[in-house]
């Protein structure tokens, strides 16, 4: 079979879309639509029914690869990346700008957002991910499938999608988590045992017996002893696992996913993963993007955790643009722990709207950024403002990062944009910064 490596990134060579604004909500409720940004994009009444939006309300262009936001005096402000404005901006990459109480996402590249737009409600997906779905039910064939992907980002579910739309769709989907199966008990875990094999052993299915004509979901393979790996690698290779203190093996036939936060590559080239496993467990690799880069996919996430907690609570859009501008190091699971926990918060007040203040201290900042707190203001802002920072606290930022603009901001406690603006308005060239 010939091995496959996909990425949900954009093909090399393949020609960007156009820039295009994305509504994400008006008030309490979804809106997705996609508008053409042309040569300017005027925001207003006109575009969205808000009243707290103007007639002539802001304008935003995109010029040589920057976006160009200007409000037009309105009532109640244009925000960009939570942050009100009262010249015009330049940002860089995908904005979230408010205006009143709806929500847009500024992204430079539009291709696959107008596809999003065809459901509606909670059911519309990003085309980030739309794309990864659509790679790995391409895969479900495959006797094997490698997830990459940060802690949190939904690996599980990504294996269970491939479950879905393999020819074992019928049979179980296990999931085990290697990081959490104690040391010197993985092989008896995983191959099973015979009774007798050592003291106290009775007779006992291991996982891959237990997924036999389903699907076996290992999570953070990475932290599976070594010494299992090879015979791992048999029984993938074979179908047959023997287990611990038996003397024939018995056939199995099963999927095998693998999932990993770690890049397995660079495990193999430290020793600490077989090169042999490797290759047989990446027949097929997806790469599962993170929250933060899939912005379009919060609201949704937002409404359906909401939902679960009681129908009748809406998300405040400054809830959504205060998700939308954090970079949730935690992903998925974290948003959806920090707006349960908000609903709950909101409900007990005997509100039905759920601002960002009800969100808790910290939730989707980095873990070494400073927690703003009830007594220091509104927890939907920045950690810093921008204001607040002078040319010398932005050099030492960038010094102490080497030049990375994400690491100076995440310091800062400001997103990527802002800091690109502070860099703007003290002169600070960005030739002498990085991406990376």
């Amino acid at each position: 079979m010939r091995e496959t490596i996909d990425d949900v990134s954009t093909v090399a060579g393949e020609e960007p879309g156009a820039p295009v604004a994305v509504l994400v909500c008006v008030g309490t409720k979804p809106d997705v639509r996609v508008l053409d940004i042309g040569k300017k994009l005027e925001l207003g009444r006109a575009v969205v029914d808000d009243d707290r939006v103007s007639k002539e309300h802001a304008t935003i262009r995109f010029e040589r690869g920057a976006w160009l936001i200007a409000d037009r005096g309105s009532r109640n402000g244009t925000y960009v990346d939570g942050e009100r404005i009262t010249n015009e901006v330049r940002a860089h990459g995908t904005v979230v700008v408010r205006i009143g109480h709806s929500v847009f996402l500024l992204v430079p590249d539009g291709r696959g957002y107008a596809d999003a737009t065809k459901d509606s409600g909670e059911h519309v997906v990003g085309p980030e991910l739309a794309r990864l779905h659509t790679q790995v039910k391409r895969h479900g064939q495959s006797p094997t499938l490698l997830v990459h992907g940060e802690s949190g980002s939904g690996k599980e579910l990504v294996a269970r999608l491939y479950h879905a739309s393999g020819p074992r769709k019928s049979g179980p989907f296990v999931a085990v988590n290697c990081a959490a199966i104690p040391e010197g008990v993985a092989e008896r875990l995983l191959f099973g045992a015979k009774k007798g094999a050592f003291s106290g052993a009775q007779d006992a299915e291991g996982y891959l017996a237990s997924a036999d004509g389903g699907t076996l979901f290992l999570d953070e393979i990475a932290d599976l002893d070594p010494a299992v790996q090879a015979k791992l690698l048999r029984a993938i290779e074979t179908h047959e696992v023997t287990p611990v203190g038996a003397n024939a093996s018995i056939t199995i036939d099963l999927g095998v996913v693998a999932a990993s936060h770690r890049e397995l590559r660079a495990a193999v080239a430290a020793k600490t993963f077989r090169e042999d496993l490797y290759y047989r467990l990446a027949r097929a690799v997806v790469h599962v993007p993170p929250l933060r880069t899939r912005k379009l996919d919060i609201a949704r996430l937002i409404v359906r955790e909401l939902a679960s907690v009681d129908k009748k609570l809406g998300a405040h859009a400054r809830l959504v643009e205060a998700c939308c501008v954090r970079p949730w190091p935690g992903n998925v699971r974290e948003l959806i722990a920090a707006v349960h926990q908000a609903a709950l918060a909101a409900r007990d007040a005997g509100r039905d709207v759920v601002r960002p203040e009800d969100l808790p201290d910290g939730a989707g900042l980095p873990l070494d950024a400073p927690v703003p707190t009830a007594q220091s203001g509104d927890r939907s802002a920045p950690v810093a403002t921008p204001g607040s920072l002078d040319k010398a606290a932005v050099l030492a930022a960038l010094e102490a990062a080497n030049g990375v603009v994400s690491a100076a901001a995440r310091t800062l406690g400001l997103h990527r944009t802002q800091l690109y603006r502070l860099m703007d308005k003290y002169g600070i060239a960005r030739d002498s910064s990085s991406e990376s």
